[in-house]
């Protein structure tokens, strides 16, 4: 499907886009043209292609979904960003990063977004919004303005997924020093697994940034550079909280293993105590359990009436005289 608007600080035209010919139109028309193609036909390729003079393996890569990239042809600028959207799965901590490939193609007073999925990404259809309705600045700048707005929209939808992910790792480091058990530490390894497939599109979308910000295209215009070194600058201050919250995850592990190891270490402590009680009570009915007979050398208690309840209070009093022992030490 494809739309168009045609608009500059007089006011907003919609086109109606049919065949090459109103492509061509569009673009020769006065002001700023923005082309918007959702999930793209042959067809509308072709005439995408021959109507902007745009190379076939752009508008792969958009379906290809390749990393984010800038590259300059002779007549346009190609950029290739990716939206992100955190997937809740069927557990508490299952969730998965979506990525979803937009394709902004700038030239001499145009622009063309091209989504290869859904009909309508909510970081392109919100600036569209606001030209439709002629809201702010973006009806007097040129399409270098309007691609900005979508990257940055793009962009801000980076911080709300760090966000998610702040919130999870500490749920589950809460959830870790409750009671800690195998599913949180398998629910903290999607979480930096989601944290790789997230890095995997911010190194590249930074780099992408960073040629716009830095000058030398020719269809962005240096008063526009300013709002790209913005996003830049956001950029890198996500990539740094990506690390950081990789960190956090890897001390959210430490912490899991510490926790268990911790409880481990009480189960062994409460063993330790139980047996160091039964090793006099064991002594005690070794000795009487050799079943000495009638001989010279027979244990003289053997044949003493009270010696057995007197052994069994005798062993009553070394274990009282042991556990008082180890709640004194702490032991127990």
């Amino acid at each position: 499907m494809i739309s168009a608007l045609v608009y500059d600080s007089g006011g907003v035209e919609h086109r109606t886009i049919e065949d090459e010919a109103d492509l061509e139109a569009a673009r020769e028309a006065s002001g700023t043209t923005w082309v918007r193609v959702s999930t793209p036909t042959r067809e509308e390729e072709r005439a995408l292609t021959a109507a902007f003079s745009l190379h076939p393996l752009e508008l792969e890569d958009v379906r290809g979904g390749v990393r984010p990239k800038t590259e300059a042809f002779d007549d346009h600028t190609f950029v290739l960003i990716k939206t992100v959207a955190l997937e809740r799965g069927e557990t508490t901590f299952d969730e998965e990063v979506r990525t979803q490939p937009i394709g902004l193609f700038l030239g001499d007073g145009w622009l063309v977004t091209v989504t290869a999925e859904d009909d309508r990404v909510a970081v392109v259809s919100d600036v569209w919004q606001s030209v439709e309705n002629q809201e702010g600045r973006t009806l007097k700048q040129g399409p270098d303005f309007a691609a900005y707005r979508v990257i940055d929209h793009a962009v801000e939808d980076y911080f709300d997924l760090l966000d998610t992910v702040g919130d999870t790792i500490e749920e589950i480091e809460e959830a870790i020093l409750a009671t800690p058990d195998e599913t949180l530490i398998e629910a903290l390894n999607g979480v930096r697994r989601d944290l790789l497939s997230f890095r995997k599109v911010v190194w590249p979308m930074r780099e992408a940034v960073g040629t716009l910000a830095r000058g030398g295209v020719d269809e962005v215009d240096e008063s526009t550079e300013k709002f790209y070194r913005d996003v830049y600058d956001h950029l890198v201050e996500i990539v740094d909280l990506t690390e950081t919250y990789r960190d956090l995850t890897r001390g959210t592990r430490d912490i899991y293993l510490n926790v268990v190891s911790q409880s481990t270490n009480e189960v062994m402590k409460r063993l330790t105590v139980v047996a160091t009680i039964f090793i006099p009570l064991t002594f005690v009915v070794g000795v009487y359990g050799m079943n000495f007979g009638e001989h010279a050398t027979n244990l003289p208690e053997l044949t003493w009436p009270f010696a057995y309840p007197a052994v069994v209070v005798g062993m009553g009093l070394v274990t009282a005289i042991l556990l008082v022992h180890f709640r004194r030490e702490g032991w127990i």
